[in-house]
């Protein structure tokens, strides 16, 4: 007697070939899990090369769901051609090569052929994502042994494909990334896929299909601790270097993926390399003059160069800075001198949250100087978030600010004008060919500076800071810069395409 509730499948299709239940539900999550954590940690990998940019996360992002959406698909068709017995193995096994070998490759990519990088790190997300999503319609097939139970596999596999894929994005964000460099991560996650595979054919075809796949495992991991890369640590946000100047004893300079953040003497915490650092300190030196002790705000941290500086003159001072990298502080403390002091209170935190946190009429200045990667974090830059620092400053108080933008500037010219919308006065300084005051030469882009206030500064004594700091910039204010500002529209939380607006790249080391 037969009926629908135990018919079988089309005869040739295999059983479960002595995949348990358990064994199955493990497969499909460890490749689900193993899928985001190497599009995740591919951001990382390429932020120093690419920059850390919503451009950047959407082809990662989109990469991903094409080999998710392409695995599945090819997985499926494939399991019904061939027995799905011999696919497991090299699913896992050939993903697990690659994913072994992509710092080594993507790193060495990046330094001889850059003109390839893209396709490069495409092709490294794409294949090993493609061959893990292969794996669940595999499995599937190995656990349907009658239509009966069809609906019942199938839920279950993609529920525990669901939650491998959100345990491995946990695991990475808040575990992985924050103890463990991104090559040792996905080294190591080969070396995992690679031992999974060889696994899955001992159990299911009583042998292992795959020494060579270990070698190359092993190979990758060899490759990947002398293939040229740009990291002294890896933080959890940042790829960091910190360089000597072979100028001068003690100067040092702090990379983060690959630009240059800070420069710090940390013999000499007065001596300012960096123009824009200089042009933020001739303006807080012209409007608090006498060397007054002044209560600081600092968004962005990086070598804590203002602050340093702030403290050396300006005895009394109480600097608070918002600097969300951990791995960034401790950089600060281990390599560039920073030793227990009062007046630098360093706390790790959104510098968003860290402002909600201040007092109302609480602090004499507000620095803005936080960048991920080559962009702004784009919630720094809002009205709503000029609201909050305008109400942190007291009647007096300035917030200054380093932009940073090239090409139209486009984005330096929102953010002005949403200055301008939240503040009484606004100047900007920079190079004149950057900020209007020159319209013969070409503007280069880099940095720019803006000021933005409650009250009047003095604006002649400001120039005058600057030339005797040898900047060669100058100040735009009035109609001057409202002609700059043009039609630009107001940034706003509802609407903030920093990343679009934004064009990062410039001439090499702009600051």
């Amino acid at each position: 007697m037969t009926g629908s509730s135990s018919a079988p499948l089309a005869e040739g299709t295999p059983d479960s070939g002595g995949l348990g239940s358990r064994a199955a539900a493990a497969l499909v999550f460890g490749s689900s899990a193993a899928v985001l954590v190497v599009e995740i940690v591919a951001l990382r990998l390429l932020a120093p090369y690419l920059g850390l940019t919503l451009e950047t996360s959407t082809m990662v992002i989109g990469i991903a769901l094409t080999a998710i959406a392409l695995g599945s698909w090819l997985g499926g068709r494939v399991a019904d051609q061939v027995n799905p017995r011999r696919l497991l193995g090299p699913s896992l096994g050939v993903s697990g090569a690659v994913v072994a070998l992509t710092p080594a490759v993507l790193r060495t990519t990046a330094e001889w052929a850059p003109a390839i990088l893209l396709l490069v790190a495409a092709l490294t997300v794409l294949l090993p994502g493609a061959l893990l999503s292969a794996v669940t319609p595999v499995v599937t097939k190995l656990r349907l042994t009658t239509i009966a139970e069809t609906g019942t596999v199938v839920g279950r596999l993609s529920g525990v494909g669901t939650v491998g894929a959100i345990f491995g994005t946990v695991l990475t964000g808040f575990v992985l990334i924050s103890r463990w460099p991104v090559s040792g991560i996905l080294i190591g996650l080969g070396v995992l896929l690679v031992v999974g595979s060889a696994l899955v054919e001992w159990r299911m075809r009583g042998w292992i299909g795959t020494p060579a796949l270990i070698l190359v495992v092993v190979a990758g991991g060899l490759a990947g601790s002398v293939a040229p890369g740009a990291c002294d640590t890896e933080t959890r946000y940042h790829c960091a270097r910190v360089v000597a100047d072979p100028d001068r004893v003690g100067g040092r300079t702090l990379v983060l993926d690959g630009l240059r953040h800070s420069y710090v003497d940390i013999d000499d915490p007065t001596f300012l390399k960096f123009t824009y650092v200089r042009a933020i300190a001739s303006v807080v030196d012209t409007a608090y003059p006498g060397g007054e002790s002044l209560t600081a705000h600092h968004l962005g941290g990086g070598g804590l160069t203002l602050p340093r500086y702030l403290a050396a003159t300006r005895a009394g001072t109480h600097s608070v800075v918002s600097e969300i990298d951990s791995g960034v502080v401790r950089i600060n403390h281990d390599q560039l001198g920073l030793a227990p002091q009062a007046g630098i209170d360093v706390r790790t935190e959104d510098g968003r949250l860290g402002l909600r946190r201040l007092a109302t009429n609480s602090r004499d200045l507000v620095v803005g100087d936080a960048f991920g990667g080559v962009s702004v974090p784009w919630h720094l830059t809002t009205v709503e978030a000029m609201t909050d620092v305008r109400r942190v400053l007291n009647e007096d108080g300035l917030y200054v600010a380093n932009l940073i933008d090239h090409g139209a500037l486009e984005f330096a010219r929102a953010e002005v004008a949403t200055l301008a919308e939240t503040f009484g006065h606004v100047v900007l300084i920079g190079e004149p060919g950057d900020i209007g005051l020159n319209r013969t030469t070409t503007s280069k882009g880099g940095n720019m500076v803006v000021l933005a206030s409650d009250r009047q500064v003095d604006l002649r004594a400001t120039q005058e800071a600057l030339d005797d700091r040898r900047t060669g910039w100058r100040i735009a204010s009035g109609d001057d810069l409202t002609s700059w500002i043009g039609d630009a529209r107001l940034l706003t939380d509802d609407y903030a395409p920093v990343d679009q607006l934004l064009q990062p790249y410039g001439p090499p080391n702009s600051q």
